[in-house]
């Protein structure tokens, strides 16, 4: 048996630490160094940021209002409402993702936040009564966040006892008794009814003597974007001490945290007492930045982004909530009816071509017969069409700009589409549901039948309706993402028995 060879006698010693001395310790002398020279303020300020601050600092966010070709209606249209979203899926991340209950309601709290505020910070006049109240931000800030968290701490004490689905009818007639005293009933004028309030005071900041008023889209874009990065600090100290872990116990399994001696109920109150402090926060900016606050602006459908941003960054995940607000309110802005339809098809073929790539990322044999595949019966179906229905390929293209070439010559464009692209549209959702139970080459087979019939949709049926577009696309978003990673993007996986 050979002897192990000894090291030479000039080899350097291997990093260790000194035995009996903590790691902390013995690492002492190049943490002085890293801290000292003209950054090393800097290097410590740094090390000491948790990570949800660390995220917010280099997070793509802070460069947009440098962007040369940002407007200022783009910034308000982009960056504003990102924030926003940001901050309300943050605190809905703290009573769906920490504490596991699922709130419907968690819109009006964003709401009663933006009239609180309006009622605090203007002057209107409804039905013989004049309210004029000019309050500075310092002070009508922190009320309307303290009076989300009581209405809070209501709606967590009389629905402590409900779980599941119960939990989420009673939380939805909250989020709907909102809409209705907004718009209806109305005492007092102090709502104004579905005219809402308007000329509310910017945003103004009282500090010994001086006064710092906010007025401007970039002023509000930096004011959100600190609240963002406050928010995410706290709720960062907050997931890691004793609460957080309790709020994840209890989300997990309450009746073995309740037996375990961790107050479940109480947990689920500062659940929504929280998240409603947050909603508050966000709705406070809002009805600033907008001057006004309305009823229509804490619909339904705004519950419905708030959740997709949830779902998509992945509950319980903070880094998860400022991606997917990125994703889903681009997606959103860009989809809207003032949005120029070619930036539209441009994010359309951009998402499916991700998506299909996703689809077969694991062979890029398959990947690359599907490309081939999906080319030529493209090629092949517009030439048949050609030659024995000539009206099926003479349709105009909607605003196609560099790309009306291509689609003229690879997409069917009847003339009269209205029919079969509706009958196309539901063959699409067959194939996409075949697509799911498929596995190898049969998957293969149907992807480019799927790919070709998805295009003559867009072009024929979606695109003329983008109002509706978007609420499919983000559908057929969040249903592949819950297929491939029902943890969402950043959510941690849950070990389940099945």
């Amino acid at each position: 048996m050979a002897e192990a060879t000894p090291p030479p006698a000039d080899a350097p010693a291997p990093a260790t630490g000194q035995i009996g001395v903590d790691s902390w310790v013995s690492e002492s002398g190049e943490r002085q160094q890293r801290y000292t020279g003209p950054w090393g303020q800097v290097a410590r300020v740094w090390d000491r940021l948790p990570p949800a601050g660390k995220l917010a600092l280099i997070t793509p966010a802070i460069l947009v209002p440098f962007i040369p070709f940002v407007s200022t209606g783009n910034l308000f249209n982009y960056g504003i409402f990102i924030l926003i979203y940001a901050l309300l899926a943050l605190g809905l991340n703290v009573v769906v993702g920490f504490a596991g209950l699922l709130d419907l309601g968690y819109v009006a709290f964003f709401g009663f936040g933006a009239y609180t505020y309006a009622f605090l910070s203007g002057t209107h006049s409804e039905k013989g009564h004049v309210y004029t109240h000019h309050w500075p931000a310092e002070l009508a800030i922190p009320v309307a966040v303290v009076v989300c968290g009581v209405l809070g701490v209501f709606l967590g004490s009389t629905s402590r006892r409900l779980l599941g689905d119960y939990l989420a009818i009673v939380t939805l007639f909250f989020g709907q008794a909102f809409v209705v005293f907004t718009n209806a009933a109305d005492p007092y004028g102090i709502t104004n009814g579905s005219n809402g309030l308007a000329n509310i005071d910017p945003l103004r900041f009282s500090f010994f003597g001086h006064s710092v008023t906010i007025a401007s889209v970039r002023g509000y874009y930096w004011f959100l974007f600190g609240c963002v990065v406050l928010v995410l600090i706290l709720l960062h100290l907050l997931s890691e001490s004793r609460t957080g872990r309790a709020w994840k116990a209890s989300r997990e399994d309450p009746l073995a945290a309740e037996l375990m001696g961790m107050p479940v109920n109480r947990l689920k109150i500062m659940a929504f007492a929280l998240g409603a402090m947050i909603a508050g926060l966000a709705g406070t900016t809002f009805a600033a930045a907008q001057t006004g606050a309305f009823p229509q602006n804490f619909s339904t459908q705004v519950l419905i982004l708030i959740y997709a941003v949830v779902i998509l960054g992945g509950a319980g995940s903070l880094t998860g909530m400022l991606v997917g607000a990125a994703v889903i309110i681009a997606s959103n802005q860009v989809l809207d009816s003032t949005s120029p339809p070619q930036l539209q098809r441009v994010l359309f073929y951009l998402a499916l071509i991700v998506g299909f790539c996703w689809l077969f990322r694991k062979s890029w044999k398959q990947l690359v017969t599907v490309i081939v595949l999906t080319v030529g019966l493209g090629f092949a179906v517009h030439a048949i069409a050609a030659e024995w229905w000539p009206r099926g390929v003479h349709g105009a293209v909607t605003s196609g700009g560099f790309l009306t070439g291509a689609i003229k010559q690879w997409v069917l464009l009847p003339v009269d589409s209205t029919r079969i692209a509706d009958y196309a549209y539901l063959l699409a959702i067959v194939l996409a549901v075949a697509l799911t139970q498929l596995k190898g080459w049969w998957r293969v087979a149907i992807a480019p039948f799927l790919f070709v019939i998805t295009v003559f949709v867009w072009e024929n049926l979606l695109i003329v309706q983008p109002a509706v577009t978007r609420y499919v696309l983000f559908g057929a978003l969040l249903i592949a993402l819950m297929a491939a990673r029902p943890q969402g993007l950043f959510g941690t996986a849950r070990v389940e028995i099945v």
